[in-house]
């Protein structure tokens, strides 16, 4: 039964969806996209970290305001109710635990959304906390009969002490480790529930990564996933110099990559296409680097949204708070109100434009799955680790 659920996670992910032509006339403003394939919700802004990487922790420090205005469950039942289907939930944050409601939200995603994976990234800060919202997020969807595969995904910069230094609080890298551990228990019970740990690469751990890459190996997780360091308007990080220079980059994720080959035969279907995915994403990475453009046609705003804790919708967090497609709040909470507005489609002509170009993983593996040649690509590197 496993796999053949992988399996068919599998055809959906790769295959081009029904929706493709309409993304395509969406990207030239001669229709409204039809609903994106990643919806990202960050949850709140609030975080406990003191990344080097994001200033995001800094934020209701400076507007304490903010806090009590975040989107309540009812508030996020109504958008999510008239959302309608995506093929991705991606719920991000700030700090995702730090929501004392995170395993109610889980619920009214697969209930509305009705998405075929749901993801959580976490800084690991309290491991028995996000062990136990978990559980409780893994029993309502064995409630429902609807178990999604579920990805969580604690964060690791560097072994030891580094990590602990690149995030800002001292013993998270045990945190880290003891959430991991704990997680992995929980799999026994739990067949849809996958591990991973997830790297920001940047200035501070780029000569590092083999050491990390090799430790990563002993914490037997179903995948190790990593994404370069930008600054952006979510992070409010902008001049901040945390990326790491091409050179130096370009050599980091060949070794990267070479390590993700060597294990994804071991793995189950799902992580396999995952990370062939990936695989074709980490040259595109260095390309976008490189050339300063949008190497493939950039779909922001049309096969993935991005919601903020406030109610505001927006084709990316890079472009964020800059290039809104609007706000719920001020529109009956109606997700297709926002998402085939004049607004959006003013958004979707800047980006369409050429006036944007970055890494950021989520919306290259969109772009990948809207290109025949590099959806070809992927699915090369799925065959040759059968």
């Amino acid at each position: 039964m496993e796999g053949e659920r992988n399996l068919k996670l599998w055809k959906r992910f790769v295959e081009l969806p029904p929706e493709y032509i309409g993304f395509k006339l969406a990207r030239h403003g001669l229709s409204n996209p039809p609903n994106p394939i990643t919806l990202t919700f960050s949850v709140t802004n609030r975080c406990q970290s003191r990344c080097r990487t994001c200033k995001i922790w800094r934020y209701y420090r400076e507007h304490p305001e903010k806090e009590s205005d975040e989107l309540s469950l009812d508030e996020i039942e109504r958008i999510f109710a008239s959302t309608g289907h995506v093929g991705f939930l991606n719920i991000s944050g700030g700090e995702p635990f730090l929501r004392e409601d995170i395993s109610e939200i889980v619920a009214l995603g697969a209930q509305h959304l009705t998405p075929e994976i749901i993801h959580l990234p976490t800084n690991a800060l309290q491991p028995e906390k996000v062990v136990a919202d978990v559980k409780k997020m893994l029993e309502g969807l064995r409630a429902r009969n609807y178990e999604v595969p579920l990805t969580v995904k604690p964060s690791l910069d560097g072994v030891g002490a580094l990590h602990d230094e690149i995030r800002g609080v001292r013993g998270n890298f045990d945190k880290v480790i003891r959430t991991v551990e704990m997680l992995k228990e929980l799999c026994a019970d739990y067949a849809n529930l996958h591990v991973e740990v997830g790297t920001v690469v940047s200035k501070d751990n780029i000569d590092r990564l083999d050491e990390l890459a090799e430790f990563v190996k002993t914490l037997g997780v179903e995948s190790y996933r990593s994404e370069i360091a930008e600054e952006r308007a979510e992070f409010f990080n902008r001049g901040d110099g945390i990326t790491p220079d091409l050179e130096s980059y370009e050599r980091a994720i060949a070794s990267f990559a070479n390590a993700t080959r060597e294990r994804m035969r071991t793995k189950r279907r799902l992580t396999r296409a995952a990370e062939s995915l990936r695989l074709v994403y980490y040259d595109l990475a260095v390309r976008i680097m490189r050339e300063k453009r949008q190497v493939l046609p950039c779909y922001g705003g049309i096969t993935n949204a991005h919601l903020n804790p406030y109610g505001e919708l927006w084709p990316c967090c890079v472009l964020g708070y800059d290039k809104p497609l609007g706000t719920l709040r001020e529109n009956d909470y109606d997700f297709q109100k926002v998402w085939h507005s004049q607004q959006a489609r003013e958004v979707r002509e800047y980006v369409r434009a050429g006036n944007c170009a970055c890494p950021l993983a989520n919306q290259t593996y969109s772009n990948i799955l809207m290109s025949p040649r590099y959806l070809a690509k992927t699915v090369f590197n799925l065959l040759r680790a059968m």
